[in-house]
């Protein structure tokens, strides 16, 4: 199958590229900067160089590759930017759909988040509502235009090159005891299943599939095993701040029912030691 993966040199896509490329499927992924072309080359990509802010130069580049499938792994968090993220959900996306449809492209895949359901008391199932006008919302609506979409609901990163990686944002923050732990559920994944996931959905039937591990947790309980790998203090105990989110958990039944085993089904087993 020919891929024109967006975003080929971040996290998520650099670590896919092998795996699409040893599973037979032809890989051309999208990098802003030239000097990555040679890496991207060396993980097994044709890489191209395109801003998806750039419409006319990103709908040129996706006709010109003539994929089978557009698999979207764009996000901008590298600078902890919020509203940067958010506005390439809408903006860049409605400018990926929209060049994927002028190629004549059927399919889309796109990364998504466990955590923008509605509040609810049950771990969510895919076909429980997300926040109605959200960045996520907005972004699976269009890739949803497309005639073939699926959306995968990635839980909370965590493992190498994460924010939850030793000496990152997350771990250092909880080892100087900046963050609490709260009554706040979080489904967690690890970026390797995520990865295994994501190859896997290729052959997936359409629509959306919460990618998480078996376990959703309050950080009251996840937090204290954390910081304990990390060798950082214990966390301090804190209500919810009013106003925040209490967080939801989410079902992974519907992915393990396509095949997925997360090779760490808890994060008890995946976070340091």
């Amino acid at each position: 199958m020919r891929i024109f993966l967006a975003g080929g040199s971040g996290l998520i896509g650099s670590r896919l590229i092998p795996k699409l490329a040893a599973a037979g499927h032809e890989v051309r992924a999208t990098t802003r900067r030239a000097e990555n072309l040679d890496y991207l080359g060396d993980l097994g990509a044709e890489g191209v160089v395109v801003d998806v802010y750039d419409a006319p130069h990103l709908t040129a580049v996706v006709a010109e590759a003539a994929p089978d499938l557009v698999l979207h792994e764009l996000t901008d968090l590298s600078d902890f930017d919020t509203e940067a993220n958010a506005r390439l959900r809408r903006a860049g996306t409605a400018n990926l759909v929209a060049a994927a449809q002028a190629a004549g492209v059927e399919r889309m895949m796109v990364q998504s988040v466990a955590w923008a359901y509605e509040d609810g008391s049950a771990p969510a199932v895919e076909d429980d509502p997300v926040q109605p006008g959200s960045p996520i919302a907005t972004m699976e609506a269009l890739v949803g235009g497309m005639p073939h979409a699926t959306m995968l609901r990635y839980g909370m990163l965590y493992g190498p090159g994460t924010w939850y990686a030793p000496g990152a944002r997350m771990a250092n923050a909880v080892t100087a005891g900046l963050v609490p732990a709260t009554a706040a559920i979080t489904s967690f994944v690890h970026v390797e299943d995520v990865i295994a996931a994501t190859v896997q959905a290729v052959d997936w039937p359409d629509g959306a599939y919460n990618i998480v591990d078996d376990e959703p947790a309050a950080a009251t309980q996840w937090l204290p095993v954390f910081a304990a790998g990390l060798g950082a203090p214990r966390p301090t105990v804190a209500d919810v701040p009013e106003g925040a989110s209490r967080g939801r958990g989410a079902s992974n039944a519907k992915a393990r029912a396509a095949g997925w085993n997360p090779s760490y089904p808890t994060w008890r087993e995946g976070f340091p030691h």
